[in-house]
């Protein structure tokens, strides 16, 4: 939470950074007094640990806004007054309780927000927490809705006695209404009325009369007019009636205030979660602050490090239009503790320094900062900047001196856990002792292993820069074609000086320019066309760069448009060998219900003669040769890839069709194209070696010839079939083929065991065997043959 200890930051740095813009840019964003006076308190820390946890809590708070939309972060008030005033007995007036009731319908949907966030999965364990802390009371919160209608007004479904109080009051209206109107009406009454209407003062009813004419009407007068010409008087015959409404009246403020006190002690009684709600939805209205300044200008967390380096990427100054600002790539403190950054006016190097300051500050106060993953940021102690022009007229301080001053104290006060920003370090002096001064302000703090960034135009610091270890160059690139800055860091490269070309392109004469040149040191001549060599060099590198990362993305994308269209396929192949599976599995079950049918009509074949019964088995064999021929066609198509596809097979040996997903045995030798045949139960198809597998074999039981198998059959054949337990169409598949069974083996009764239970699936099966071809007749079983839960069948011969 923000209430903890803080480091105490240089305050002018805090201003020259302009940390308080980026506090008035949060406090826009919180919506309440209270989140906007803990932003109000934020200043930097120091501590790691705190720090990261801020960070965190913004992360958490900025994920779950771009997850799930606006956080509902509605109003809510301090509520320490109030508790006050509750305990010495006191009660909230009818605004002060809609007050509270907003309190607690936000600390509630907060809640129910966080939690269904944070499901199934706790996504987001620090604002977990916070809603772990949070109280609902939806009771306290109906009540008050219920009783509450106003600032100032009760409803009268407050309490019943409230009600019966309020009929009893309009009732007493209406009565002085009418005796009044009957008064004022009369002709009698007419001429000593000032006007014909009724009118309250003092809570009571009176008509104004003439003031000469008060005589003749008695009653109470309660007012007069400013003229003096009239009088407001309560008629006697409306006085009890007016007390009796004053009566209804104080009764109804005594109910309204014991509503009132009723309803205080409730949130009373409650006061600790109240009081932590309050503390609570501060910190979420802080962070949701946060989260929202984040999303805005695009920001990212740091990744926090204890070696007292940087690592900016991309960095962007969070008051520059983002379409108009470069970002900057800045490092410090691993190669090198001090950056010198060389180049023209209005470069950018103050903006670069003053990026890098903000984002330090911001980072450390547990803030999102302007930049891309990979940045790195150490804490900091304390920053301090030297950065623009700090004259004092009052002081009568040169330009050179306030900063010269405002430096002897940054050097008093800082330790090498501190971060050392200078603009225009050693201006407003005479060059060469400015440049001399620079170099050993600088050499001072590299001593001291301070991280320092500094700005300049003296070219000995260039110099210097290459000499000293420790620290290194950096520029703002300049176009000389636009004669305008990019903008752009340049780290290890120091900045050149464009007079000459920008002379030369602003149309100063060659003749002035080649007398410039003789009048520079032969040395510095040399050094400049080094650089100007460096920085052309770098410009070729940086194409020839370019042009490798648009040749590794374009191989990339071309990579994954490869393996898109790979996939593509794989898929596609999937779902063609799927569809010719089914397809297949349609064939072959269809087969199968043809041979049953077949062989049904086969056993029917008997009371035909020979000559038509041969027919009818000729066209019968070659239907089921057809369909047969069918699903080994079907089973052609269907290509299965397979690294082990089965060698050596022998006749008999059991395999697998994947196709089919059946298992069956091997009829015949592959032949050259890898056809080969496979028995499956009755039927027999060709297929390809690569749809079929090894599999294991099985014990079988010794095979006999049809013939034989069927003479046999009364001999092995149960004569009782048990459908205990099966439902009927799982009692139907086995009785087709249990009965089928049963009239090839000749036998003339069975019994089918269906048990009693509800009865359901004995009166279903009576329908069925009505029905069925091979039964005769069918009867329940008897005393001594299972009672009514077997049922006796007879085959037909």
């Amino acid at each position: 939470m923000v209430e903890t200890a803080y480091v105490i930051m240089n305050k002018k740095a805090l201003r020259v950074l302009e940390f308080d813009k980026i506090k008035d840019r949060l406090r826009e964003k919180a919506s309440s007094s209270l989140g906007k006076a803990l932003v109000d308190e934020l200043t930097p820390s120091k501590d790691f640990d705190e720090i990261k946890s801020w960070i965190d809590e913004t992360t958490e708070m900025n994920s779950m806004i771009l997850s799930n939309g606006s956080f509902p972060i509605g109003p809510f008030v301090e509520m320490d007054i109030y508790m006050k005033r509750a305990a010495i007995g006191s009660f909230l007036y009818p605004g002060e309780l809609l007050q509270v009731s907003d309190t607690l319908r936000t600390a509630r949907r907060v809640k129910q927000h966080i939690k269904k966030s944070n499901t199934p999965d706790i996504k987001y364990p620090i604002l977990h927490e916070f809603g772990e802390q949070l109280s609902a009371y939806r009771e306290i919160e109906e009540r008050i809705n219920i009783s509450i209608i106003g600032e100032t007004e009760i409803s009268d479904k407050a309490s019943s006695t409230l009600a019966n109080i309020r009929r009893q009051i309009d009732k007493k209206n209406q009565a002085i209404r009418s005796k009044l109107n009957h008064i004022i009406t009369s002709d009698s009454m007419q001429r000593y009325l000032q006007d014909s209407l009724v009118t309250i003062r003092d809570d009571r009813f009176v008509v104004p009369v003439r003031s000469e004419h008060k005589s003749h009407l008695k009653g109470i007068v309660h007012d007069r007019s400013s003229s003096g010409n009239t009088l407001y008087i309560e008629p006697m015959a409306v006085v009890e009636l007016n007390n009796d409404l004053k009566e209804l009246k104080l009764k109804e403020k005594a109910e309204i205030e014991k509503i009132l006190k009723e309803i205080t002690q409730e949130i009373y009684e409650v006061e600790e979660a109240i009081l932590m709600n309050q503390v609570i939805l501060k910190q979420v209205d802080f962070a949701v602050a946060k989260g929202k300044l984040s999303i805005e200008m695009r920001g990212m967390a740091p990744k926090l490090i204890n070696e007292r380096r940087i690592r900016l990427r991309n960095a962007r100054h969070p008051f520059i239009d983002p379409k108009e600002v470069v970002p900057s790539n800045i490092w410090l403190g691993k190669d090198f503790t001090t950056l010198l950054i060389t180049g023209p006016n209005t470069g950018g190097k103050t903006v670069t320094l003053k990026t890098v300051g903000l984002l330090v500050l911001m980072t450390q106060a547990g803030l999102h900062i302007p930049a891309d993953y990979g940045t790195e940021m150490s804490v900091f102690t304390n920053v301090f900047a030297d950065i623009g022009d700090e004259q004092s007229i009052e002081q009568s301080l040169s330009t050179f001196s306030s900063h010269m001053t405002n430096i002897v104290t940054i050097l008093e006060e800082m330790d090498e856990d501190s971060l050392a920003l200078f603009d225009e370090l050693g201006a407003g002096t005479d060059p060469t002792e400015g440049a001399a001064l620079a170099m050993a302000i600088l050499s001072e703090l590299y001593c001291r292993g301070i991280r320092t960034i500094a700005t300049t135009h003296y070219s000995e610091l260039k110099h210097f820069a290459f000499t000293k270890p420790g620290i290194e160059n950096a520029c703002v690139e300049f176009d000389v074609n636009t004669l305008s800055p990019t903008y752009k860091l340049l780290i290890g490269v120091p900045g050149k000086s464009n007079a000459f070309e920008i002379s030369k392109k602003l149309g100063l004469s060659d003749y002035v320019i080649d007398n410039a040149r003789a009048l520079v040191d032969n040395n510095s001549i040399e050094f400049e066309d080094i650089l100007s060599s460096i920085e052309t060099s770098r410009k070729d590198a940086e194409v020839e760069r370019d042009e490798a990362i648009k040749l590794r993305l374009d191989a990339e994308k071309l990579k994954n448009q490869l393996q898109d269209k790979r996939d593509t396929i794989e898929r596609r192949q999937d779902k063609m060998l799927a569809k010719a599976k089914d397809e297949a599995n349609s064939i072959l079950k269809k087969a199968k219900q043809e041979a049953d049918e077949i062989i049904k009509e086969l056993r029917g074949l008997k009371t035909q003669n020979i000559k038509d019964s041969n027919k009818r088995i000729e066209e019968m064999r070659k239907s089921l040769k057809d369909s047969i021929g069918e699903t080994n066609q079907s089973l052609s198509q269907v290509e299965v890839a397979s690294d082990d596809i089965p060698k050596d097979l022998k006749v008999g040996e059991p395999v697998y069709v994947i196709s089919l997903d059946q298992k069956g045995e091997v009829a015949s030798q592959p032949d050259n194209k890898g056809d080969l045949t496979v028995r499956i139960g009755i039927m027999k198809m060709k297929v390809n070696i690569k749809q079929i597998r090894r599999a294991k074999a099985e014990k079988k039981e010794r095979s006999f010839s049809s013939s034989r198998a069927f003479k046999s059959r009364s001999a092995t054949l149960s004569t009782s079939v048990d459908l205990r337990g099966k439902n009927y169409e799982e009692s139907i598949y086995e009785l087709d083929s249990y009965l089928d069974d049963v009239s090839l083996s000749g036998l003339d009764q069975v019994t089918i065991i269906h048990g009693i239970g509800t009865g359901v699936l004995k009166s279903k099966l009576k329908v069925y065997f009505k029905n069925h071809p091979h039964i005769a007749s069918f009867r329940d079983g008897e005393y001594g043959e299972g009672g009514a839960g077997v049922t006796i069948v007879k085959v037909k011969k």
